[in-house]
């Protein structure tokens, strides 16, 4: 039977808010934010970045839900389908494709280190090794191509193949199942980790703002690591809120959604923090480790646990589903815009990601290991380095500042245009008073994130 063209929609108002949540909770939740969170002071930071994320981030998830639901068309259509005749907003709907595809350049090679761990912690690979053997273990993992490549290939594979079964038998189905159990999993985590001796220590650290703190910190610094971070954790500038909204129909409102996609993320990056905080507090840990605080710091304090691989298989496998649900989200989008415009069909438009994502990933892989004496930035960077900075210190404000100043200006959409697709249907309600907020404050924060994004990449050279 010759494969239907016709464009598909989810199935349930549940399965879009799962897919959105799904692709906005990823790494920035449970990886990113713990650490910037310790970085910056602990509670004062967490405060900052939730009103972040109420007052600047999601006025800009109700545009991109807006532009894809009036346009029904991935990032590049729906700009050329609602730009007054004679502009050229269009264009920038390239930059944003090409972002999603950076981004998959070295978050799948990533993705492919969790589900590696995964897979080891249920061997028990990891059991029982010194402290000095995990560091090992981490650090010999990443300089052996071969397998770094293996399990990107497991990330890209898997992620295509949930994409390939299609919107609502695959990527509806697969990600409703896969948040449910991150759920869960985040859960049971956070509970144990709060109940470990010395974990109150860092419950009060995360939760309990000392604002005698402020005088250590550069306060500039900490608001970018809080802006940057409200608008990096939901993924905004690049389109990946507008394919979910264009696959939804009017019943409700998008202020209503964005205020629960946005709840349901900042909830998970919230127990990510309950999670990592009591758990390095009590076993007299540094919190603002990076990369080695989940693969060796962790798996050493999982090996001092009672039944520590249990905690360890989950915690991989909680790291994996977060991992794998933006992966898929942003392989529809990928998908998405081949089916839009040049008509293929679903099976050929994934098996064409498949090929083009492994293939651009292969650099980010081996940056680690036989590329590693490419240094494109400062002393010391790497490949993934490079790609990060082109979209979470580029792509992502400024494509932030395009599709908020897309749906504010005259010259754009325009302001009761969105307005109107906004409001259509039960629910919350953008008011027409906020205007002058939107149109001068959020932008000027856009603004600032970029600004400081460029003097902390600087500072490194």
């Amino acid at each position: 039977m010759k494969e239907s063209r016709v464009r598909e929609s989810l199935g349930s108002r549940l399965g879009f808010i799962f897919l959105a949540t799904g692709c906005a909770v990823g790494l920035g939740n449970v990886w990113r934010f713990p650490y910037i969170t310790g970085r910056y002071g602990g509670a004062i930071f967490v405060l900052i970045y939730l009103l972040a994320i109420v007052f600047l981030a999601m006025p800009i998830m109700v545009m991109e839900f807006a532009v894809g639901r009036a346009s029904k068309q991935s990032i590049v259509g729906s700009f050329e389908k609602l730009q007054p005749k004679g502009t050229y907003w269009s264009l920038y709907g390239y930059f944003g494709l090409a972002g999603n595809y950076i981004l998959m350049m070295f978050y799948t090679t990533v993705t492919g280190w969790m589900l590696a761990y995964t897979y080891h912690s249920m061997m028990g690979n990891l059991a029982g090794l010194s402290p000095a053997q995990v560091g090992g273990f981490f650090g010999g993992f990443l300089e052996n191509p071969e397998r770094v490549l293996l399990w990107l290939f497991v990330a890209v594979t898997l992620g295509t193949l949930i994409c390939i079964g299609g919107l609502r038998s695959g990527v509806e189905r697969v990600t409703k199942v896969m948040m449910c159990g991150l759920f869960i999993i985040m859960v049971l985590l956070a509970w144990r980790a709060c109940t470990l001796p010395g974990a109150e220590k860092g419950l009060e650290f995360y939760l309990k703002p000392d604002f005698g703190k402020l005088a250590d910190v550069n306060i500039f610094e900490l608001l970018h690591g809080a802006l940057g971070q409200a608008f990096f954790t939901l993924s905004l500038g690049i389109g990946s809120m507008a394919i979910f909204g264009s696959y939804i129909g009017r019943e409700r409102s998008l202020l209503g959604e964005a205020v629960i996609v946005t709840g349901l993320d900042t909830f998970v990056a919230i127990c990510a923090g309950l999670i990592i905080f009591p758990v390095c507090f009590a076993f007299g840990t540094q919190p603002n480790a990076g990369p080695g605080l989940i693969f060796v710091t962790l798996p050493n304090m999982f090996n001092v646990m009672p039944n520590g691989r249990l905690w360890s298989i989950l915690f991989f496998l909680f790291m994996s589903f977060a991992a794998m649900s933006t992966v898929v989200g942003v392989f529809e989008l990928i998908i998405a815009n081949f089916i839009d415009r040049w008509g293929w069909t679903r099976t050929r438009a994934s098996v064409a990601t498949f090929f083009l994502i492994f293939i651009l990933s292969i650099p980010c892989a081996l940056g680690f290991n036989i590329w590693s004496h490419i240094q494109p930035l400062w002393e010391e960077s790497m490949v993934l380095d490079l790609e990060d900075f082109i979209v979470s210190y580029n792509l992502l404000p400024i494509g932030a500042l395009i599709y908020l100043l897309f749906c504010v200006s005259r010259y754009g959409w325009g302001w009761n245009d969105f307005v109107a697709e906004a409001n259509e249907g039960r629910g919350l309600k953008v008011a027409q008073g906020l205007r002058p907020y939107v149109t001068y404050v959020v932008p000027a924060a856009i603004i600032f994130i970029l600004v400081m994004g460029y003097i902390e990449i600087f500072k490194k050279f």
